[in-house]
């Protein structure tokens, strides 16, 4: 199983990191993204992606978007040139929180699409209670053979239908799909199928059933792994082999 969004690099594991990716070894994840929300961030999951052999991602998270650099490229330039570094983001919109003015979200979400585009890497979303304006920005910005994945996706079939045929992007199923009250997103999964889907953890947030609550990490994967297969009515084997395939192509591991 491959883990396309977690946050190793978060100070939650600096006690004990070396165990954590050991129980994700022995629980069957061949390797883990571990993603940028800042440039700080970005900088730690690098050095992490690079001390244990896995990968990162560079990206201004919406929350971190009052504080991006003047010049994004600029800044990310010289990490994009690391071959440990697979993607730009998380990026995106949140609504929600709203913890950096929407104006500047909407600008510092674009200059990251416009830097993926010339760059040619692919994309990790984050969209939260934005749907409308994060659907203007992708029809506005978008284009073939860009490729990307909305992380921790929870939406509804509907908007899984337009993200994944309009734009071909991938949705990331995380621990939510285990929750009782997720039968929207559990439609979703259904109604794209695993042609559409990666798997992700987003640890050391959102643990899946019977861990919600708890600290999250690369290994509970497993769990949603095994939530999509009986969803889907499928054998867990194909879901680890289809969405293994999805992220290898979503992000050219090898």
């Amino acid at each position: 199983m491959i883990d396309t969004h977690a946050h190793i690099h978060d100070p939650k594991f600096d006690e004990d990191r070396l165990a954590v990716l050991e129980r994700s070894r022995i629980a069957g994840v061949s390797t883990i993204v571990t993603v940028g929300c800042g440039v700080g961030d970005s900088f730690r999951a690098l050095e992490c992606a690079r001390e244990y052999r896995i990968y990162s991602s560079v990206g201004i998270h919406p929350h971190e978007a009052k504080d991006a650099p003047a010049d994004i490229s600029a800044v990310f330039e010289s990490f994009l040139r690391d071959p440990r570094v697979v993607a730009i983001g998380e990026a995106g919109l949140d609504y929600y929180y709203d913890h950096s003015p929407r104006d500047v979200q909407r600008r510092v979400l674009r200059e990251q699409l416009e830097l993926a585009r010339e760059a040619g890497f692919p994309f990790i979303f984050h969209q939260r209670d934005a749907f409308e304006d994060f659907l203007a920005i992708l029809r506005e910005a978008w284009q073939a053979p860009m490729r990307g994945v909305v992380h921790c996706f929870t939406g509804d079939a509907a908007q899984a239908q337009i993200l994944t045929q309009e734009f071909g992007l991938y949705l990331g199923i995380g621990g939510v799909v285990t929750f009782k009250t997720a039968e929207p997103l559990r439609e979703a999964v259904r109604t794209v199928g695993l042609q559409s889907l990666v798997l992700e953890t987003d640890c050391p947030y959102l643990a899946p059933v019977p861990h919600r609550g708890d600290r999250n990490e690369p290994a509970f994967v497993a769990l949603t792994a095994q939530q999509v297969a009986q969803v889907l009515d499928c054998d867990i084997d194909e879901v680890v082999s289809v969405t293994d395939a999805n992220a290898r192509s979503l992000f050219a591991l090898h």
